[in-house]
């Protein structure tokens, strides 16, 4: 797309931002890991530019989907249209422990800047102040795709200089039992295959220094400054590899994911 028309402000929503900067991350003939919402967005829209030969598997058991329509969730039947294999979480399962995804989109409840992730309680875990649904398939999907795109809200309770609690672990962890910070390489030996490769949220897209395992500001969503972002994280974010502004949606992007994607509107809220 040589002559890329990008969108303007008041033309487009935080979602559409969120969906088409997460589709970007896709490249062709990956097998992709998605859950609910967004990241349904985002290889279907992936599939339909950069990306038409990935292969998509829903977490609750189809591998390979075509389905005309998008889905309500990974459970709506829909989910089945054309898939090569329609089993349940156990084969889907089996997909990440054998290698053979490549990119998964997660979600979390707070962030801390080696990645690690908490989806469990916030607070002492014994007697904690907020309890949230648990792991569900966070750590597995985490911990065996060979890349990770993690996609929250932007708020200073969220991205934490420590998470209350490991779900996930991201690229520094504790080593047991004496609890020291490894590299996720040394703590997974032969079954390290990669980790999380970045953050999308709804001012910026954040991702690694793989070798040191810390977060690094990549771009920052058109009408976001520094100075914002760094207000609400709670830790010192490091803007010496900011490559500038997220590019907007195109016009294109923003057909697509409007008029073929979603036109239901299932996930994406009406332009006001």
């Amino acid at each position: 797309m040589a002559d890329k028309q990008y969108a303007k402000p008041g033309e487009y929503s935080i979602v559409d931002m969120l969906a088409v900067a997460s589709a970007r991350e896709v490249k062709d003939e990956e097998v992709v890991f998605a859950g609910t919402g967004l990241p349904m967005l985002a290889i279907m829209l992936a599939q339909q530019l950069s990306a038409p030969n990935s292969k998509l598997i829903y977490e609750a058991g189809t591998i390979d989907s075509k389905g005309d329509s998008l889905p309500s969730s990974v459970g709506d039947p829909r989910c089945v249209t054309k898939a090569s294999v329609a089993s349940g979480l156990f084969d889907v399962f089996n997909q990440l422990q054998r290698g053979k995804v490549d990119l998964a989109y997660l979600g979390g409840a707070e962030i801390d800047k080696y990645g690690n992730v908490n989806t469990t309680v916030v607070g002492d875990y014994l007697t904690p102040s907020m309890r949230f649904p648990g792991s569900g398939g966070n750590p597995d999907i985490n911990s065996l795709a060979r890349r990770t795109v993690f996609i929250m809200v932007q708020e200073k309770r969220r991205f934490k200089e420590q998470v209350d609690y490991i779900t996930s672990p991201g690229w520094m962890v504790k080593k047991w039992p004496e609890g020291t910070l490894v590299h996720r390489q040394e703590a997974y030996g032969k079954k390290f295959l990669g980790g999380p490769s970045a953050v999308i949220t709804n001012m910026a897209v954040f991702r690694f220094n793989e070798e040191i395992g810390t977060m690094y500001v990549d771009t920052l969503h058109p009408g976001v400054t520094r100075e914002q972002l760094q207000e609400n994280t709670g830790f010192t974010l490091d803007f010496s590899h900011c490559k500038g502004e997220t590019e907007p949606p195109t016009y294109e992007e923003l057909r697509i994911l409007r008029d073929v994607v979603d036109p239901e509107g299932i996930f994406l809220p009406p332009i006001k």
